[in-house]
C-alpha cells in the first residue's frame, strides 16, 4: 500500500502513462508541490494541499487494487532515476511572470467561494471525509463526537445551517462507530463512494484566500527575532504563488501582499543572519483588520486571538474561548488551557518530573486526543515501562518514540523529554509551534545543580504553563491559567 512515507519509492515502480489523466495530473502536482519529494513543507503546512495529496494517494491505491495487472516500469540498464530538483530557495524570487495555473487544487480553488475563514460545518465534514480508510480507536471517535457536539452547543454549528443534514449524518455515523467498539479497540473507517463524493463537493464550496494564509504567516513573524532564512522562505512562497498564477492582482488583498513582499525583501537585504521584523503600527492594524472578522469567529470555540490585535472591549467580553475542559488534579495544577498551549516541566534528577510528564500524557490520551511522548532522555526501556505501569497510563492513543519525527500532524499533544537531550533551541521550539499551531507541546528540561533549568530565559518566557518540581514528589505551577497550583506526583 502506498503511503506518504513510501510514496516516492513505490511510485517509481509504476508506469505513469498507464494511469488515468486525473491521476497523471495529480502525479505531476505532487512532484511540483514537494520538489520531487525533497521538500514536504507545503504538504505539512497547507491543509488544502494536504487534502489533495491524501485523496490522490487514496485514489492511486484504489486504482492499483482494481488493476492488479497494471504495467510497471520496464527495468532497463540504461534507465536512470528521476532527477531531484536542486532549485535553491536561499535567494528571494524577484521576477514575476504569471503562468497559467492548471493543477487540480487550483481548479478547485477557482470554483470555490473565497473566504477569510472556512465555516465550522465544512471543517467537520472535511475531518470526517479524511477518516476514510483510516484505522481509528474508540477514543479518537469519541473525541470527534465531543468536538462536534461542543460546536453545536456553542452554536458555531446551527440547525439553520445549509449543511445541517450532513452534520446530522456524520454525528449518527460516529455514534454508530463508537458503539461497535469496546474500550481500547480500533476499526477501519469506511465511507461509501457516493457519500464521500457528496461531502467533498460541499467541502470544495469554500476555500481560504491564498492572500489570507500569507498574511497570517507574516503576522506570526512580526515583532520577533527571526533568522534571515525564515523571511526568505515566506518571500519565496508568496513569489512562487504569484509566478504560478495562484495569487493575482484580482485578489482583494493584493495591495497588502505587495507591501509584505517589499518589507520581507528589505528585511532580507538588511539582515544577513537574523534580525527583528518590525512592522509599522498603521500597517499592522490594517492587516489585523483584515483578519479580525475571521479571528473573532475562530475564537468562538476554535482558536485564540492573534498577537498584536486591537479589539473593542465590548467585542472581547462577548467572546467564547475554546477550552480543553481539564478536570480533577490537572485542573487544580494547571487550570483549563486552550488547544495549542505550551508548557515546560523542570526539576532536579530523580525528583519525579518524568513521572509527572508520563502521568499527564496518559490523562491527555484518555480524555483529549492523540499523544506522542518523545523519550529521548531515557529511551524506550524498562524504566519507561515501569513508569507507564505504575501510573497505569498505557493507552492506544499514547504513542512513544525515542526520536522526534519530522511529521507531527497526527498528534494533538507532543511531549519532548528532554529538550536539552534533543538539542533544541528556542528558535527550534518556535518553529515547531509555527508549523503545528493547533498542537500542544510539553517541554521537559534538565536542571543545573542549583535547580535552575538549562537554557536561556527565552524558554520560560515563551510558554503558557511553567511547572517546577522543586523537591521530590511535589509539582508547583506558576503559568497563566492557574497561578500557584500544586499536586503530589506520586499520590
Amino acid at each position: 500500500m502506498i503511503t506518504i512515507r513510501n510514496y516516492y519509492s513505490e511510485k517509481n515502480k509504476l508506469d505513469k502513462n498507464t494511469l488515468p489523466d486525473t491521476l497523471q495530473k495529480s502525479w505531476e502536482f505532487v512532484d511540483e508541490a514537494t520538489t520531487n519529494g525533497s521538500d514536504w513543507s507545503l504538504y505539512e503546512e497547507d491543509d488544502d494541499i494536504k487534502t489533495v495529496i491524501d485523496l490522490y494517494i487514496d485514489k492511486l491505491n484504489s486504482f492499483i487494487a482494481d488493476h492488479s495487472s497494471t504495467p510497471k516500469k520496464e527495468t532497463k540498464k540504461s534507465a536512470t532515476q528521476p532527477k531531484v530538483s536542486t532549485r535553491k530557495t536561499s535567494k528571494p524570487t524577484t521576477k514575476r511572470v504569471v503562468k497559467k495555473a492548471s493543477s487540480s487544487t487550483e481548479l478547485a480553488y477557482r470554483k470555490a467561494d473565497k473566504v477569510e475563514r472556512i465555516s465550522d460545518e465544512l471543517k467537520m465534514i472535511k475531518r470526517f471525509v479524511l477518516m476514510h480508510d483510516k484505522v481509528k480507536t474508540q477514543n479518537q471517535i469519541r473525541l470527534f463526537i465531543n468536538a462536534l457536539q461542543k460546536a453545536i452547543m456553542e452554536k458555531r454549528i446551527r440547525k439553520t445551517s445549509p449543511f445541517s443534514k450532513e452534520i446530522a449524518e456524520i454525528q449518527d455515523a460516529l455514534i454508530n462507530l463508537h458503539g461497535k467498539l469496546a474500550d481500547g479497540r480500533s476499526i477501519q473507517v469506511e465511507i461509501s463512494e457516493q457519500k464521500r463524493a457528496r461531502y467533498l463537493t460541499l467541502v470544495g464550496k469554500q476555500a481560504e484566500l491564498h492572500s489570507v494564509k500569507f498574511i497570517k504567516s507574516y503576522i506570526n513573524l512580526q515583532g520577533k527575532t527571526i533568522e534571515n532564512i525564515k523571511a526568505k522562505r515566506l518571500y519565496n512562497r508568496i513569489a512562487n504563488a504569484v509566478n504560478n498564477g495562484k495569487l493575482t492582482k484580482k485578489d482583494k488583498y493584493w495591495n497588502e501582499i505587495e507591501n509584505i513582499l517589499s518589507t520581507l525583501k528589505s528585511f532580507v537585504k538588511k539582515n544577513v543572519e537574523h534580525g527583528e521584523l518590525l512592522v509599522s503600527s498603521k500597517e499592522l492594524n490594517g492587516l489585523q483588520g483584515i483578519l479580525s472578522e475571521c479571528a473573532c469567529e475562530e475564537i468562538n470555540g476554535v482558536q485564540s486571538v492573534p498577537k498584536n490585535t486591537i479589539m473593542s472591549s465590548t467585542d472581547i467580553v462577548n467572546l467564547s474561548f475554546n477550552k480543553l475542559g481539564f478536570k480533577g488534579k490537572w485542573l487544580n495544577l494547571i487550570g483549563d488551557p486552550s488547544s495549542g498551549f505550551t508548557a515546560m516541566i523542570f526539576g532536579k534528577p530523580k525528583m519525579g518530573k518524568s513521572y509527572l510528564a508520563v502521568d499527564f500524557a496518559g490523562y491527555l490520551a484518555r480524555n483529549h486526543g492523540t499523544v506522542l511522548y518523545v523519550a529521548r532522555e531515557e529511551g524506550i526501556d524498562d524504566t519507561l515501562q515501569k513508569k507507564l505501569k505504575e501510573k497505569n497510563v498505557a493507552h492506544p492513543d499514547l504513542y512513544v518514540s525515542d526520536y522526534l519525527p519530522t511529521d507531527l500532524s497526527k498528534y494533538d499533544f507532543v511531549f519532548l523529554d528532554s529538550v536539552n537531550k534533543l538539542g533544541l533551541s528556542p528558535e527550534d521550539l518556535e518553529e515547531l509551534k509555527h508549523n503545528y499551531p493547533e498542537t500542544s507541546f510539553v517541554y521537559i528540561f534538565q536542571t543545573t545543580k542549583m535547580g535552575n533549568f538549562r537554557g536561556g530565559n527565552e524558554f520560560q518566557h515563551d510558554v503558557d504553563v511553567v511547572i517546577e518540581v522543586p523537591e521530590k514528589g511535589l509539582a508547583t505551577q506558576f503559568g497563566r491559567f492557574n497561578q500557584g497550583g500544586e499536586i503530589n506526583i506520586f499520590s
